[in-house]
């Protein structure tokens, strides 16, 4: 809703009833469970203006924090244009900042200590003490884990056995990690220095060291207003906990079907253990959505309604309020690059049919998914801008690789021109490699990780290479460099009025009237490292849901079976988008997984491959024959499967049974597949397990064959 009240009017006017009851709950405890495009923003400001109009409580005396200063100036807008001003509306590192800065010379004594601009000068002193890795990436990593120890009161002598339980995807050892961590804080302390999280951590040290501080801020600040409470980490909560000194006049806002940021400490409990907190607490639940048409709002239902292990307090079903609109659209491409193309030929028909272009948006999972949107959207001469994350060739590591590139095929004898075809993307990769290509992905630090999103820019790179020579053949390495000159001389539109390109994290709080989401495949949408985790996969259902709840009319949904023009469809779309597409939608499969309330396939039983008789038995089943059938296995072969699957478990560092078990090694030496097709029928081998082995494995059974 974007309506504004005028100054002259009351705050309770123009709100639904459930808007009504938030506002004018009594001073107190308050939960507003407010689901995506309820209108929490305007019932929020509402409610502060009705205590201050209502004189329950003085403007300068109400303390609104929220996480970003986007939103922050939204609030003290709204407010503005309500007629309340003086109501302090703040991030929560801006709030404690101020405190701390007052309250400093008390607390601690002389000057404050000044805020880093920058932590990665002591993370990487740091790095070099713990001989932990030093490159760019991986001191980001190191200092997002030490931002999610700090986040979660975890201190450095704690933080091994606190990443151990919390299954931290770290991006060293743990014990490695906690050594920098903790030369990390002796050199920052040495310095006199503050980072972000100590001003949260020495704020809430000053209200609990300090009677004298305490009750003179606590005579300041009556009323306390916390937005986004899904995502307060232990240390937020701590110093929230810290300004009300056992108050309780708090309301709260938030919605855990959106908590997207349990990879940095943020935990939905503290907004659904509210009313346990509070037991008299009036608690207020938004569900008529004013953003999205009822398309739209009916498809975020079906992805959240399929979520696992929600709580009750969770459970918020969406009610559209918008006129009808178009349903939903999916589409499933053979490859990437055709499915950027659709996506930017549907663009143009929106820009041409009136929708602004600052009104589109294209969302994907990881920020090294763009490269290929924009060069469709630049191909199509339409303007882009990219948010949270910077333009592919504007990335260090690709203009690092770039560099590389051109000084290679300057020492190149006979020059650039004389490497040509295959070989051109033999010198691509071994370049790319020394900048840190790998056959597999690096495992994710925080979040998805500095290192994998480096990873997949490199990856882009190589996979253009091949690509090029594929489609031209006679490409040389000139050719290839002046070919990557010309993509980024064309990626250089106006940002105004441009079409947004962002990753899923990056839109959180945003909307616009059309919204693509893209690349939706298992291994992207849930990501692949979240395999095999419960929480964390229900985490990528919630981002899934996020990004449908962006789309105000138009949502278009497409995923890709293959990476590259003419690879090996063997992708298999997001299991999230099961239950749906609609089941007549060309798009859809006839027969699905039967996962998240898909429909189940019937696949019938397996039957022995020497005597075609049903096999019931699990272990007759990974082999494809009765176990009283002698073994046609070829041993040379099993030798060299087993002594791959060494070596690739220690570059993985994973049990061997995690790349393939020893049912599907024998398998695969006695039925010696010569395809993929051959070895998609092999249990233990799915689309995954294909993509990352299946050209090794054939490989393999082709030597063996001769």
């Amino acid at each position: 809703m974007t309506v504004t009240a005028a100054p002259s009017q009351t705050p309770e006017q123009g709100l639904d009833p459930e808007q009504r009851a938030a506002v004018l709950a009594p001073r107190g405890p308050v939960c507003v469970l407010a689901g995506a495009g309820t209108g929490k923003t305007r019932t929020i400001t509402r409610r502060i203006a009705h205590l201050v109009r209502a004189e329950q409580v003085r403007a300068g005396q109400v303390l609104a924090v929220t996480f970003t200063a986007r939103a922050a100036g939204e609030m003290r807008t709204r407010l503005r244009d309500l007629g309340v001003g003086g109501v302090q509306a703040r991030t929560f590192h801006a709030a404690a900042l101020r405190q701390l800065r007052y309250f400093w010379p008390r607390s601690v004594g002389g000057e404050v200590w000044p805020v880093l601009d920058n932590k990665m000068r002591f993370v990487g002193q740091a790095a070099q003490r713990a001989d932990a890795p030093t490159t760019r990436e991986s001191l980001r990593d190191l200092a997002s884990e030490i931002e999610w120890a700090k986040a979660c009161l975890v201190a450095p002598d704690a933080y091994a056995a606190a990443a151990t339980k919390a299954q931290r995807d770290t991006p060293a050892p743990v014990e490695q990690v906690a050594r920098v961590y903790d030369s990390y804080e002796q050199l920052k302390n040495r310095a006199e220095q503050l980072d972000f999280d100590d001003l949260l951590i020495h704020t809430a040290g000053a209200l609990e060291g300090s009677i004298e501080v305490a009750d003179e801020f606590r005579e300041r600040y009556r009323c306390f207003v916390v937005d986004e409470f899904q995502d307060v980490t232990p240390l937020q909560h701590r110093l929230l906990s810290a300004w009300l000194g056992g108050r309780d006049d708090l309301t709260v806002v938030g919605d855990a079907n959106q908590t997207i940021y349990s990879f940095a400490g943020a935990s939905p409990s503290y907004l659904l253990e509210f009313p346990r907190r509070f037991p008299e607490a009036a608690v207020v639940r938004l569900v008529r959505d004013y953003r999205s048409t009822p398309q739209v709002v009916a498809a975020a239902n079906t992805v959240i309604g399929a979520a696992r292990g929600r709580a009750a307090g969770s459970r918020l079903r969406l009610e559209g309020q918008r006129p009808p609109g178009p349903a939903p659209d999916f589409a499933e491409h053979d490859d990437e690059p055709a499915e950027a193309a659709a996506v930017a030929e549907q663009i143009r028909d929106l820009v041409d049919d009136g929708v602004p272009a600052a009104e589109i948006a294209v969302l994907y999972r990881v920020n090294a998914q763009s490269e290929v949107y924009e060069q469709a959207l630049a191909d199509a001469g339409i303007a882009y801008q990219v948010r949270g994350g910077e333009r592919f060739f504007q990335r260090t590591e690709v203009r690092n690789a770039i560099a590389a590139l051109r000084t290679t095929a300057a020492r190149v004898e006979g020059g650039p021109d004389g490497v040509v075809g295959q070989d051109v993307v033999t010198a691509v990769r071994a370049v790319l490699g020394e900048q840190g290509l790998t056959e597999t992905p690096p495992p994710g630090g925080a979040a998805d990780g500095a290192q994998r999103q480096r990873w997949e820019s490199l990856r882009a790179l190589a996979e253009l290479a091949a690509d090029l020579v594929e489609s031209v053949p006679e490409t040389t390495l000139g050719g290839f460099l002046a070919e990557l000159n010309a993509r980024a001389q064309a990626q250089h539109p106006p940002t105004v009025q441009g079409v947004t390109l962002a990753s899923l994290h990056a839109a959180k709080g945003l909307e616009w009237d059309a919204v693509f989401l893209v690349g939706l495949i298992d291994g992207t949408l849930p990501i692949q490292h979240a395999d095999g985790d419960d929480d964390a996969v229900e985490e990528e259902r919630r981002l899934f849901y996020v990004g449908v709840t962006r789309a105000r009319v138009h949502l278009r949904l497409s995923w890709a079976l293959s990476r590259s023009a003419g690879g090996r469809r063997s992708r298999r779309r997001s299991r999230f988008l099961y239950g749906l597409v609609p089941e007549d939608h060309p798009a859809a499969r006839k027969a699905g997984t039967g996962v998240d309330g898909g429909p189940k396939a019937k696949v019938a039983k397996a039957g022995c491959r020497v005597c075609g008789k049903v096999l019931s038995d699990p272990g007759a089943q990974k082999i494809g024959r009765c176990t009283e059938h002698p073994s046609d296995v070829d041993v040379d072969l099993l030798d060299a499967l087993r002594a791959w699957r060494s070596n690739e478990a220690k570059q993985r560092s994973v049990p061997a049974y995690v790349v393939f078990t020893d049912a599907t090694l024998v398998a695969l030496a006695e039925q010696r597949p010569t395809d993929a097709k051959g070895l998609v029928t092999i249990p233990g081998i799915g689309a995954s397990k294909l993509e990352r082995y299946g050209d090794e494995v054939l490989t393999m059974v082709r030597e063996h064959a001769g």
